[in-house]
């Protein structure tokens, strides 16, 4: 069965998950799979083990010590999924979710988010993890991990949600940037919300063009804003969306290899890090 998958942490973005991925479930009629991944640790590693400089029989001791903390830790982290997976669910149900589904998980949380995401119409997920969630400049490790390897839409939660109003559409006709309008377009996801749709460049005939060419797809009956702005993109798309209450911003996903994203840096990651919108990426 298609469903809406929501990857939950401890950290404070777990509710702004749930709240967008209830708009989601309700918009598509779909159900939510609640998905909680508790990553494998090695407790000789985490505590930083030092048995090599001591004799072999407090080495054993040690080890075995480390042995039933480790055990009592993943009994502790299945105990705390369970809160929190009880917790959210409630959440959504009180958001209005449609039928919901706790699954908690141990291993990798990428791997284990591909794992499950076969049937899913869209993942969502927050812009930061547990780790990470006061690094108000970075995004979460696994952010862009999930997003390339991932076949689906992403959707990023930001701190705070409130259910969007509108849509901002960053587009520069790209192979990924005509899959999101093609998505806008067609998606119950976005119906009845007004389209504001953003290309960075000379204010000249060929961006106007491309700006014409996504009216057109988007037409429909729905209400449709065309601008072409200049400057770097991140900043230009940045400075649309802060000026738009309870945006929604959809773009195309990572247009360049990790390689040159490594190199260069990347307009995707700057706008995830810098805005305070949901972002949904479509690769």
């Amino acid at each position: 069965m298609t469903k809406i998958l929501a990857c939950i942490d401890a950290s404070a973005y777990a509710a702004s998950v749930c709240d967008l991925a209830a708009w989601a479930s309700k918009r598509l009629d779909l159900p939510v799979e609640l998905l909680h991944v508790v990553q494998r640790k090695d407790a000789v590693a985490e505590r930083h083990d030092l048995s090599g400089a001591i004799g072999l029989g407090a080495r054993t001791d040690l080890l075995e010590e480390l042995t039933k903390l480790e055990e009592a830790d993943a009994r502790l982290q299945v105990e705390r999924g369970r809160i929190l997976l009880a917790t959210m669910a409630e959440r959504l149900q009180a958001d209005g979710a449609k039928a919901i589904s706790p699954l908690h998980r141990h291993g990798g949380i990428v791997e284990t988010i591909l794992e499950r995401e076969s049937d899913a119409r869209v993942i969502v997920i927050g812009k930061r993890g547990a780790s990470h969630e006061f690094a108000s400049d970075h995004i979460g490790s696994k952010i862009e991990r999930v997003v390339r390897a991932s076949a689906k839409p992403v959707l990023i939660a930001s701190r705070a949600v409130a259910e969007p109003q509108s849509v901002i559409l960053a587009y520069d006709g790209s192979k990924a940037a005509d899959r999101a309008l093609e998505r806008v377009a067609n998606s119950p996801l976005f119906d009845g919300l007004p389209v504001h749709v953003v290309t960075i460049g000379p204010d000249d005939e060929k961006h106007h063009k491309l700006l014409d060419n996504a009216g057109a797809t988007l037409a429909g009956g729905r209400s449709v804003e065309l601008t072409v702005v200049q400057g770097k993109p991140e900043d230009a798309i940045a400075e649309v969306v802060g000026k738009t209450p309870d945006a929604l911003l959809v773009m195309g996903a990572y247009g360049h290899s990790p390689l040159r994203t490594l190199i260069v840096g990347s307009t995707t990651t700057t706008l995830i890090r810098t805005v305070h919108v949901p972002v949904l990426l479509v690769r």
